[in-house]
């Protein structure tokens, strides 16, 4: 493998090694362009041009300390398909929903669960070219190193604007201390004990609303500005 990671760096000053893995990676490609649009890709299609071109981006790019070529052209690839689905999405009927999945509502308390599983039922079975869709696949797949998804946030949204001030903070911590940051990335574990100490924050909150807090953080650093539009009061803190 790493001798083809090498081939990619020949390919950066070597227009014919370039032009022979594009050739040899039009499956690859075609694959890739397919898994994110969730149907089966052909040259005819926009989607295989998109995708051609990331993966050019990624082979201009690609810095072989890294790792492997093939898992950043797989990012590139679905970045790029991502943008493009999320501007032609922008022209078409896009669905309306509030924000109780990551807000709650005081005025509904009694209510909050049945609407956070409307929303969330609703927002999982649009179209796939809705790019709230695509975001909530995306972030369920890194919520599922820690353990939980996207649809669990449905019970541990918190409800008092007490509390979700405080989670707020919490996650503003995160973000902005890379130590962290990294420290939660790395460890797969939300890191209780550093920021009771530090912004003084009850641990039972902390403890209470872990889900919610880790899942706000991969929304709020990544580029999901569908979700993070809802995310009112964190991005408050923040600023």
């Amino acid at each position: 493998m790493r001798e083809f990671d090498e081939l990619v760096i020949k390919a950066q000053e070597d227009e014919r090694i370039h032009e022979r893995l594009i050739t040899d990676n039009e499956f690859f490609i075609i694959k890739m362009a397919s898994k994110v649009t969730s149907k089966y890709i052909t040259k005819n299609d926009d989607e295989w041009s998109i995708a051609l071109n990331a993966f050019n981006e990624a082979i201009r790019n690609y810095k072989i300390e890294k790792g492997s070529f093939y898992s950043l052209a797989e990012l590139v690839i679905k970045r790029r398909i991502i943008d493009y689905i999320r501007k032609e999405s922008r022209s078409k009927n896009e669905i309306s929903v509030d924000s109780y999945v990551f807000q709650g509502n005081s005025q509904f308390d009694e209510e909050d669960e049945k609407i956070n599983y409307e929303i969330v039922k609703k927002l999982s079975e649009t179209s796939i070219e809705s790019s709230a869709k695509l975001e909530i696949e995306e972030v369920t797949e890194k919520l599922n190193l820690y353990g939980f998804s996207f649809h669990d946030l449905i019970k541990v949204s918190p409800k008092s604007e007490k509390t979700k001030y405080t989670c707020a903070k919490a996650v503003a911590y995160i973000i902005k201390n890379e130590i962290v940051y990294n420290e939660l990335i790395e460890c797969g574990k939300l890191p209780i004990k550093n920021i009771e100490k530090n912004i003084k924050v009850p641990r039972k909150v902390l403890e209470r609303h872990r889900k919610y807090i880790i899942a706000a953080v991969v929304i709020m650093s990544g580029d999901y500005p569908h979700l993070a539009s809802y995310m009112r009061f964190i991005r408050r803190e923040l600023t």
